[in-house]
């Protein structure tokens, strides 16, 4: 079964499984992502973060629309490409910049940086810098949810370059089988590095590889956060009945390059082409949705400004991690 999520027309309403409340949050939250991200690339084009760094200006809309449908107990696996999903799922911003500047306060005591972010506490189960390492691990998490019988769900992110990876299929067809608790999503911002996926893949429509493993597919905008959160919504609901994995394709793009070793503007794409997709700006999309004024929208820039405020500051006067404490927390 493949379906394809209508295009919302452009009326300032909003949908019948959200009120403005919880659409104000998720607006809140996406700036949340987007002036992490700024800040995070501002640093690192400094010189004071070390190491890749992948941001994710453009694809705000699938982080929050799929962790808004989750419990804090349910599990996401993310992506090199994955501050915006650790966001989104509660991550704390203070230690998740103490983590970026490679502070000892970091989430990860600085073992992690940028592409490998972990925070248990909020069911945020790691990034992954390896391209679709991270399914056979969420299979192996629905497996447990499943044994343990509590109704918990895990959702793996990846981008359109991992669905041509072996573990894509081997996962998706055990969770099958299974009938594992486990929601594929698919960010496919277009480009695996710079790839179009025109070339690199057969379909047209990625989430028709649901059709394979007997399981539902739905493509979403996931330039819209309320089809994210709806697709999002059915797919928990159907895993926490025991019926299995959902495939779920945003359709997103990344404003920036593939990292920011890559110029935004190259070979492989045109400013003509991003600054088309910009006009699709999430944020944009939903302060239309919103109605928001340019006073409401300045009370909610100035009160994230003032968490990253915040979060810099802690990070700053943060102890750096010590060479010695790498041997620590080590586990064979």
């Amino acid at each position: 079964m493949v379906l394809r999520a209508k295009k919302k027309s452009s009326s300032n309403s909003v949908s019948r499984s959200l009120g403005k409340r919880e659409l104000g949050k998720m607006y809140r939250n996406m700036l949340r992502i987007r002036q992490f991200e700024e800040k995070t690339d501002e640093l690192f084009m400094g010189g004071r973060i070390k190491g890749a760094v992948h941001v994710s200006i453009g694809q705000e809309a699938c982080s929050v629309g799929v962790c808004s449908a989750l419990n804090q107990n349910d599990a996401i696996l993310t992506t090199h490409r994955g501050h915006g999903h650790s966001i989104a799922k509660g991550t704390r911003l203070k230690e998740m910049m103490a983590e970026m500047l490679g502070k000892s306060t970091g989430l990860c005591k600085a073992r992690g940086g940028s592409m490998h972010i972990a925070d248990i506490s909020k069911g945020h189960y790691g990034a992954h810098s390896i391209v679709g390492a991270n399914m056979p691990m969420a299979a192996g998490m629905g497996l447990a949810y499943q044994l343990e019988g509590k109704g918990r769900v895990a959702v793996v992110f990846f981008g359109d370059g991992a669905s041509n990876q072996g573990s894509f299929h081997e996962s998706m067809n055990l969770c099958a089988i299974w009938k594992l608790p486990v929601i594929f999503f698919c960010e496919n911002n277009h480009y695996a590095v710079s790839f179009h996926v025109e070339r690199s893949t057969s379909v047209s429509d990625i989430s028709v590889r649901a059709q394979g493993y007997n399981a539902p597919g739905i493509t979403v905008d996931g330039m819209d956060v309320v089809s994210v959160y709806e697709a999002t919504v059915q797919a928990v609901e159907r895993a926490r009945r025991g019926e299995g994995p959902t495939l779920i394709e945003a359709k997103t793009y990344r404003f920036f390059g593939h990292s920011r070793g890559d110029p935004q503007f190259g070979p492989y794409r045109t400013k003509e082409e991003v600054d088309e997709w910009r006009k699709r700006d999430p944020l944009l999309l939903t302060e239309k949705l919103l109605s928001l004024t340019k006073a409401q929208k300045k009370i909610h820039l100035d009160a994230v400004k003032k968490e990253m405020k915040e979060a810099l500051k802690f990070a700053e006067s943060s102890p750096e991690a010590t060479l010695e404490s790498a041997l620590e927390d080590v586990f064979a």
